[in-house]
């Protein structure tokens, strides 16, 4: 039975299977698929044939306002609103495909709509009061109102809790003060979800989070910058002087803002996943395409070993990713309690499969994919920021690892506790030790019970589901290791922390990918679906090596080489030296 308390990373990492939580692959309701599938459709309708318009816009780092009111009346914006309130009250899931298909045409269009439904408004969709809906939704569903995520600062990027922007209270409202960079919809939106400070604890901000809307006195915003990729989208600074923001305007609790914007960015990574698959699944029909009618050497390329290789992994990053992604979402959609870890896994690997994705088909096309007149090199400049923005994947990757090693040595501390009298009272604390001494027993042992198994893969994926229970036993092995090595330390030991997220990354999407196929081969039989079977079997394949030389590397590395190349380096200032 689905127990919405339980995070499947989390659990694996001390070694336990929670596979109830990825099994059965999720479906949506035939009511819901039946008005995706027309809005899907409706997309292609809108999007289709508009390539010359994408690079137009792209050249001129500007999105006309013709296309802006185009996504109104096409109803682009009201997406996740309830249908009550004049949207599609789309879950999570609906919402991300429908991402994925405006990202299979153009990443500006796709990040404009995706900046306002997956963190813009998505505060107030979680977090807002009943008046603030009644008052915001139907403005926000029909676009006359856009949305904005205003968090980050010159000074508070990923640190998220340096933000200088103040929240002072007065009478009957706040008076806001401080400026906003890089917040996409910036030059387009009225309606901006604001983080400032209230308060302070050791030097550091304690965050609350404001609605604030366009027309208040004192918001302004500075020209669109100029970026490398998502020309089109709007990107701007925004800045607030002296704004009275009205006490009802507070979104969640005050002092309460990191957890807000924390709990909008896990909720809306899906969309980002989203946007990430769909604009590899336009790169794999690209490339497809163009290897099937270029001809070198008398042949197709496509018949070439190398060109293989890279559309097939392409193939198979892009259906993990998708895996990973859908089921991330169906978790929110579920009212799944805390699946951060798992949201951050999705952002780290989908961003990183496309990058991989763009790079590989721009080199299928060779020197036609450089030139500016084909989507590829545009598409490679959009798909850049997507491992940078919404949390860089590597303070994602940090976050992943030691959110687990808490839990895991969180158990540790237990047994430290027990052990500390034991000889004074032998009774005392056993049941701990003994406890811990069983897990550690099952991890060695592979002992095949209800949590050390992924029985619900189908049969015909035993060797994958074998291949996940070893790994599985090595990464809580792992866990334990670099807590015993390090201890306290190991906070600050990011090459360590970094191969073990590496390790829950593959491990999750491989999980999400026996889930899927299992449900493939469940609904169609296995000679219909023995490609998806083929995905699971290469997945397998590749996770066990990989972990395998993250596992190796605990010990045997060249860490402290590294750090002291870089600290030369930085002192050096480039680590200059003599050719000759």
């Amino acid at each position: 039975m689905f127990d919405n308390q339980i995070s499947f990373m989390r659990s694996l990492c001390a070694g336990e299977i929670e596979q109830d939580v990825l099994f059965p692959y999720p479906a949506l309701p035939q009511n819901e698929r039946d008005l995706l599938t027309d809005v899907l459709a409706a997309v292609d309708g809108f999007l289709e044939g508009r390539e010359d318009d994408f690079r137009a816009w792209d050249q001129k780092g500007e999105m006309p306002a013709e296309l802006v009111e185009e996504l109104r009346a096409f109803g682009m914006f009201g997406l996740i609103v309830p249908d009550e309130h004049g949207g599609l009250g789309f879950g999570n899931v609906a919402y991300s495909r429908t991402l994925q298909q405006v990202a299979k045409y153009d990443a500006s269009v796709a990040v404009t709509v995706g900046a306002h439904s997956s963190i813009g408004m998505r505060g107030l969709k979680l977090f807002g009061t009943v008046p603030q809906k009644q008052k915001y939704y139907a403005p926000l569903a029909s676009g006359e109102m856009i949305a904005a995520f205003c968090l980050t600062e010159a000074g508070a990027g990923s640190d998220a809790a340096s933000v200088r922007t103040t929240a002072v209270e007065k009478d009957d409202h706040f008076l806001l003060n401080g400026s906003k960079i890089w917040i996409t919809n910036g030059g387009i939106a009225d309606f901006f979800t604001v983080f400032a400070k209230t308060g302070q604890v050791d030097e550091r901000a304690k965050l609350s989070a404001f609605i604030v809307t366009k027309d208040m006195g004192g918001v302004s915003v500075s020209p669109h910058e100029d970026k490398m990729g998502l020309r089109a989208s709007s990107t701007t600074s925004v800045y607030f002087e002296d704004v009275k923001v009205p006490k009802e305007n507070l979104l969640g609790p005050l002092n309460g803002g990191f957890k807000v914007a924390m709990n909008i960015l896990n909720s809306g990574r899906s969309g980002l996943g989203g946007g990430c698959v769909g604009a590899m699944k336009n790169l794999i029909a690209m490339s497809s395409k163009y290897a099937t009618e270029r001809k070198q050497f008398g042949q197709p390329i496509a018949q070439f070993g190398m060109i293989k290789a890279k559309i097939g992994q392409m193939v198979v990053d892009c259906y993990a990713a998708e895996s990973a992604v859908t089921i991330v979402a169906a978790l929110s959609d579920k009212g799944y309690d805390d699946y951060s870890v798992e949201a951050a896994i999705t952002k780290i690997y989908a961003s990183e499969a496309l990058w991989r994705c763009a790079d590989e088909a721009l080199q299928i096309a060779g020197g036609t994919g450089y030139m500016r007149e084909l989507a590829y090199e545009r598409i490679v400049r959009d798909c850049r920021i997507n491992r940078i923005f919404e949390g860089t994947n590597e303070v994602l990757r940090l976050f992943v690892a030691l959110t687990a090693l808490n839990d895991v040595g969180q158990g540790l501390k237990e047994m430290a506790r027990s052990l500390k009298g034991i000889f004074d009272h032998p009774i005392k604390g056993f049941g701990v030790l003994y406890e811990y001494a069983l897990k550690r027993a099952a991890w060695a042992s592979g002992i095949n019970s209800n949590k050390r198994s992924l029985s619900k893969t189908h049969v015909l994926l035993g060797p994958q589901a074998e291949v996940f229970e070893d790994l599985t036993r090595d990464l809580a092995a792992m866990a334990d290791r670099l807590l015993r090595k390090h201890g306290k330390k190991i906070i600050g030991k990011q090459f360590a922390t970094g191969r073990m997220a590496n390790v829950m990354v593959d491990l999750f999407t491989l999980a999400c990918v026996l889930s899927r196929v299992t449900s493939s081969i469940d609904k169609l039989g296995a000679d219909q679906v023995q490609h998806e079977i083929d995905i699971a079997r290469i997945l397998s394949s590749q996770v066990r090596k990989r972990v395998t030389q993250q596992l190796r590397q605990i010990d045997d590395n060249v860490d402290e080489l590294i750090k002291g190349l870089a600290d030369y380096a930085c002192e050096s200032g480039g680590f200059m030296w003599d050719a000759i």
